[in-house]
């Protein structure tokens, strides 16, 4: 058993555009220092370890241990990126198996063009654009047994904020 019925997981996917880092780092924000530890794909497959993202991907153990140490350590954990489904299942299904407190996972169904139009407004925009978010795309390919909540098109920033917070019970 990892973390404590006093800790949360929450988990945020959705394809490239989608707005889960903004979440992550406005939850994050709003909890203060010292309380939610953010564990993001692209910081650590990108930043950390430039690996590519495939199958087996030294980016996928790094994270769950990641979360699993925070946890431990009395922080709450967002764990937030596209993760693909074919690669990232296996190690999401097991942190929410191991948890002692509650998890709570959420899924953006949004159109190719609304994640595109969201990307425009980003500072990566410049990083890469229409033809690498094609190439990532994977539509609604939700986890099984992951129970993922879903957030469409209308739910603004601060919604998706405030709806979290208030699944998780947080004040």
């Amino acid at each position: 058993m990892i973390g404590s019925p006093e800790t949360r997981l929450v988990i945020l996917r959705g394809n490239s555009g989608s707005g889960k880092s903004s979440v992550a780092r406005a939850l994050q924000r709003r909890r203060g220092r010292g309380h939610l530890a953010v564990v993001s794909q692209d910081v650590v497959r990108r930043d950390v370890l430039w690996a590519h993202d495939r199958a087996g991907n030294p980016a996928i153990a790094l994270m769950d241990l990641m979360a699993r140490y925070s946890l431990d350590a009395g922080y709450s954990v967002v764990v937030e990126g596209i993760l693909h489904p074919d690669r990232y299942a296996e190690m999401l299904l097991r942190l929410v198996r191991d948890h002692g407190g509650s998890t709570r996972a959420y899924f953006w169904e949004l159109p190719f063009d609304e994640t595109l139009r969201r990307h425009t407004t980003k500072d990566k925009a410049s990083e890469f654009g229409e033809t690498e978010m094609r190439e990532w795309w994977y539509g609604d390919a939700r986890i099984a047994g992951l129970d993922e909540e879903l957030l469409g098109p209308e739910c603004s920033l601060d919604d998706t904020v405030r709806r979290i917070e208030t699944d998780c019970g947080w004040p």
